[in-house]
């Protein structure tokens, strides 16, 4: 028998409605989703289930509760509805506070402040900075470190590790642009600018980290009941202080994706349940463990619909 990880996605995979049918279906996600929404200053289940506020929804300070709430209404609905156990947890960026809410380092109401928080930094951070996020398709890795080194620039670096076939550049707007043009020239298959509000995962947020820093230190944390992944060198957390650390470096480092499920299927990790909007994580695990020639169970749950399946699956029947 294989052990089973949790996967949270990050920024982007966010979309109009999401959330809606888990809200109206069940009463353990409305709770939830309620819940987040008395603790922010925004209407939050408005922002997610009208589509005239998509591009608010876009913007990082919103985006970012918006992504904790729908992964935790989910969570919630399982743990009632089956026995549902797990080895690890890790999310992409700010998928990582969900894995640690879930592992029980964070509570969810400071989790959401937090984020929300996390999220008007990182905004307030680049207001004045034309910055820029790009994935770069069917590249090595190592051809796009390469490229960087030749331009002699601290003004674009790798903002993600995905997989394989994708690695994401982050920074001033003009040099992410140039790089992209000298990877297309250099083998890459596709570059594609992102539609995301500031150069994350850069050394141009250095300064967001510090500020970071001072509200992370107002936290409960506490140490984890499952292990927790880090984005930033694709290690298990050992204590409390490496969780402040860690996500203080984490907003201005590469988020070390690929190098994160490798390590997980070294270790015999062969089932992986992506919990939030979207199948991205789902198509980046694939590529990875397809490149190592392993075979993977990958189970997406993200829809009402998708949570009913996925308890069938236990024999349970829920909502039926």
């Amino acid at each position: 028998m294989g052990k089973v990880a949790l996967v949270f996605p990050g920024q982007g995979s966010q979309y109009t409605n999401m959330t809606k049918d888990l809200y109206y279906k069940s009463d353990e996600a409305k709770e939830i989703i309620d819940k987040a929404n008395s603790l922010l200053d925004f209407d939050l289940i408005n922002m997610m289930h009208n589509e005239e506020n998509n591009k608010l929804l876009s913007k990082t300070e919103n985006t970012q509760p918006a992504l904790l709430a729908h992964s935790m209404s989910i969570i919630k609905i399982l743990e009632k509805k089956i026995d549902f156990k797990y080895d690890t947890c890790l999310g992409l960026s700010l998928g990582e506070y969900t894995a640690l809410t879930v592992a029980g380092a964070i509570k969810f109401e400071e989790a959401v402040s937090l984020v929300r928080k996390r999220g008007l930094i990182m905004s307030r951070e680049v207001q004045d900075i034309e910055g820029a996020m790009c994935a770069v398709i069917g590249v090595d890795k190592s051809i796009v470190e390469k490229c960087i080194l030749k331009l002699k620039s601290n003004l674009v670096e790798i903002a993600n590790y995905n997989s394989p076939n994708q690695i994401v550049i982050s920074g001033e707007k003009k040099a992410v642009i140039n790089l992209a043009e000298i990877l297309k020239n250099n083998g890459a298959k596709r570059t594609i600018m992102l539609d995301v509000s500031g150069p994350f995962h850069s050394s141009l947020l250095k300064g967001a980290g510090k500020k970071l820093k001072n509200e992370l230190e107002k936290v409960d944390i506490k140490y984890t009941k499952v292990p927790v992944i880090s984005n930033v060198d694709a290690k298990e957390y050992k204590n409390i202080c490496e969780i402040r650390e860690k996500l203080e470096k984490q907003i201005y480092s590469s988020v070390l994706w690929e190098d994160s499920i490798i390590n997980l299927l070294d270790n015999g990790f062969d089932r992986f349940i992506e919990i939030g909007p979207g199948k991205t994580l789902r198509g980046f695990i694939k590529k990875i463990a397809s490149k190592k020639k392993v075979d993977v169970e990958i189970i997406n749950i993200d829809t009402y619909d998708d949570v009913n399946s996925f308890i069938k699956s236990f024999g349970g029947n829920y909502g039926k």
